[in-house]
């Protein structure tokens, strides 16, 4: 798991720096071109070019985004609305699903427009809030992810102090602390980004405004950005993800131990279903960002990014909830009443 977590984190390092080498090339390229007419509005090329494809990849995505979306707002409904939910676990999972919501609402929508739509067009302003509802979407998501691991450590390890240490004020604590951290950090990457200029193309080879792609259309030297970009996926990356690891380590050794079939298997099946969407998150993270994106590998990258910001959100209410007694005990009482 050490040497995995190591590659994590340098594959946005070595991705980062293939963009690098490439930008050098525009750089001087657009440094060179006296023709400097600034560009406003861009061209989302989406996932595939060919018109056969376009309506029935719209069906497909209008089918998961509002399953997705019935997915999360209901698992939040749920967790709202009975009692016996009430508790930092459940409120660190509904905040989750609010968080997918939010990632998956701020890509697809757009994405099934431009399915039906021949006008591509989007502009600066809608580009760069594109780029900082997802991106503080994804960064809350990676510290939810942390503070899940910490209430199952200590639920699991420390289960006598679990209502002492994880009282529903201190979790709402670390909820508030994970949503400023999520949504202050991508401020600092749309202040920079708005210092950029375009001109040289306003073509964005991508479904959704990724910024890595924006950087390669600018005429403004984006190397500072791209720096801090380095600087802060690498710290943000490997923190969360080494301390999910160790937190997981301590519960997987804590689990071994348990003498009792029946809460030994409670206990590996909670944390089954975290560690499964962890894996989901972490892992498309890193087949995303391990290799330079050129030629066929970039229509990779699009898949990977559906998987990232479309597929995900859509799975993990499903993880969460289809093997927890107590969700599916929780959906059945609702239904039972409203019913009756």
């Amino acid at each position: 798991m050490n040497n995995w977590s190591k590659l994590n984190g340098f594959a946005v390092v070595n991705r980062i720096f293939w963009d690098y080498q490439k930008l050098n090339h525009v750089i001087s390229f657009s440094e060179s071109d006296g023709n400097k007419t600034q560009v406003t509005e861009f061209v989302l090329t989406g996932l595939t070019d060919h018109p056969g494809l376009q309506v029935p990849l719209f069906l497909v995505f209008l089918v998961i985004y509002l399953t997705t979306m019935v997915g999360n707002l209901a698992l939040i409904f749920l967790i709202w609305k009975e009692p016996h939910l009430h508790t930092p676990m459940y409120l660190l999972l509904g905040s989750l699903a609010f968080a997918d919501a939010c990632s998956s609402s701020s890509v697809t929508p757009r994405m099934l427009m431009d399915f039906l739509s021949k006008n591509h067009m989007i502009s600066l302003v809608e580009c760069i809030t594109q780029f900082y509802i997802f991106a503080s979407s994804a960064n809350t998501e990676c510290f939810l992810l942390v503070v899940m691991a910490y209430d199952r450590y200590i639920a699991i390890c420390n289960p006598l102090l679990y209502p002492v240490i994880m009282s529903n004020i201190f979790c709402i604590q670390l909820l508030s602390v994970s949503y400023i951290i999520g949504f202050l950090h991508p401020m600092m990457h749309v202040s920079l980004l708005c210092r950029l200029t375009f001109c040289k193309s306003n073509v964005i080879h991508y479904f959704y405004c990724e910024i890595l792609q924006l950087f390669k259309i600018s005429c403004t030297d984006p190397r500072v950005n791209m720096f801090l970009i380095f600087i802060f996926s690498i710290f943000i990356q490997f923190f969360t993800f080494m301390t999910i690891i160790i937190s997981y380590s301590y519960v997987l050794f804590a689990i071994l131990k348990k003498k009792s079939e029946k809460g030994r298997s409670k206990a590996f099946s909670t944390c089954s279903a975290h560690l499964l969407s962890v894996s989901l998150f972490y892992g498309t993270l890193f087949f995303m960002y391990v290799r330079p994106g050129s030629g066929p590998a970039e229509n990779q990258d699009k898949m990977y990014s559906v998987f990232y910001t479309i597929i995900i959100p859509l799975l993990n209410p499903f993880i969460y909830s289809l093997r927890n007694k107590e969700v599916i005990g929780a959906l059945r009482r609702i239904i039972y009443i409203n019913s009756s």
